[in-house]
């Protein structure tokens, strides 16, 4: 399939440009002791184990449904969003802990020129690759893809922010802020950590509920009921009850309605449901939506 293939360009596009950027971050760090970049380099490290996953994976999000699987394999997805996501958080608090202890014992000074330099040439390279992803995915309808996504826009605004904090930090020694100097590096990493961890846990969040069939979020459930009420007000069907399901890539949406009359036209069902599918997929690329009657 199309799709399909073109987000295995776009996982393995992220993937080898992921593991150019942990190479070079790490070399860096090695050299330039600073513990920032360090950082960066371990959060690289760390989602290019779960795109080597998924990209293995991906061809069972495009198989068909079937009876001995009725809700596909989407919630594999949604699982090792959740491993991703807990390995992140993991990696960011034990180098935090690491960062930390640094500042404790007196930080310690880096050149902040080279570091400013380095960090700008990865945020201009990140945002190349952003927005080659970016284009790639116009037709594609993948959450693992837009969680990559957010992936390289943290990382440009990471580096952007890094490189002005950096070559603003040679400025401080002549300012009543020079005690900061020893620990800049650290800072940095601190701020980077309290930017970065919310996204995760939101992404994380939202996987969970995805395993667990929970509803979407409020805003998503309001949409597909306004749009299947309006509908179905249209043909005198009258909504009671909507089960809206998501999981991974995929929404499944039932509604229970009732009728004035005690016999059923198919041709009216069969119009609302055309109708409604062809709305919700405007909205969700991959949705499955069925109308029941109850008495």
């Amino acid at each position: 399939m199309i799709s399909e293939q073109k987000e295995k360009r776009i996982l393995l596009l992220s993937f080898t440009a992921g593991l150019a950027f942990a190479i070079t971050e790490l070399i860096f760090s090695i050299l330039s002791h600073s513990q920032s970049v360090l950082m960066d380099a371990m959060y690289d490290a760390s989602e290019l184990i779960f795109i080597i996953l998924i990209l293995f994976l991906t061809p069972l999000f495009y198989k068909p449904i079937s009876e001995k699987h009725p809700y596909g394999f989407f919630q594999i997805e949604s699982i090792f969003l959740i491993i991703k996501c807990s390995m992140m958080l993991t990696v960011t608090c034990s180098v935090a802990i690491e960062i930390i202890e640094s500042i404790l014992v007196g930080g310690g000074k880096v050149n902040e020129l080279h570091i400013s330099i380095f960090q700008f040439v990865l945020g201009v390279a990140s945002i190349i690759i952003f927005f080659i992803m970016k284009n790639m995915n116009s037709s594609v309808s993948s959450p693992t893809v837009r969680a990559e996504l957010i992936g390289w826009k943290i990382d440009i605004l990471y580096s952007i922010g890094m490189s002005i904090a950096f070559f603003a930090s040679m400025f401080l020694e002549n300012t009543p802020l020079y005690f900061i100097s020893p620990y800049f590096d650290q800072i940095m990493a601190i701020i980077v950590i309290i930017l970065t961890i919310p996204d995760s846990i939101k992404i994380l969040w939202g996987a969970i509920k995805d395993v667990f069939l929970f509803s979407p979020d409020e805003e998503i459930v309001n949409q597909i009921k306004d749009i299947c009420s309006c509908i179905m007000e249209e043909i005198n069907f009258k909504p009671v009850f909507f089960d809206i399901t998501k999981t991974g890539r995929h929404m499944w949406i039932s509604v229970y309605f009732k009728i004035d009359n005690d016999l059923l036209d198919t041709n009216d069902l069969k119009k609302a449901s055309d109708k409604i599918k062809k709305e919700v997929n405007n909205i969700f690329e991959n949705s499955t939506c069925e109308l029941i009657i109850i008495p």
